[in-house]
């Protein structure tokens, strides 16, 4: 089942490599959507796909790679959009 979520991450998540390895991650589990720096210094992204590979995304994003300092993460499910492909914003 094909779902999709948006989630805007809090901390230290900018100058860390949190969208380039997001994207990885991203592609690595076959998910569409993108991320992309906000201007008030947090990350949001949207992850459509796979239910259970959505999941595993949101879950990293709890956390984020080696360097970055997550204090929050806002998550909100959408209609799914049959985006395609995975990119930075």
């Amino acid at each position: 089942m094909s779902v999709r979520q948006r989630v805007v991450v809090a901390g230290r998540v900018q100058g860390v490599f949190f969208r380039d390895t997001c994207r990885t991650e991203a592609r690595r589990a076959g998910l569409s959507g993108s991320v992309a720096n906000r201007p008030d210094g947090r990350v949001e992204a949207v992850f459509e796909g796979d239910e259970d590979a959505v999941g595993r995304l949101v879950a990293w994003c709890r956390r984020g790679p080696p360097g970055a300092q997550v204090d929050g993460v806002e998550v909100s499910e959408e209609a799914p959009t049959g985006e395609a492909g995975f990119h930075i914003r």
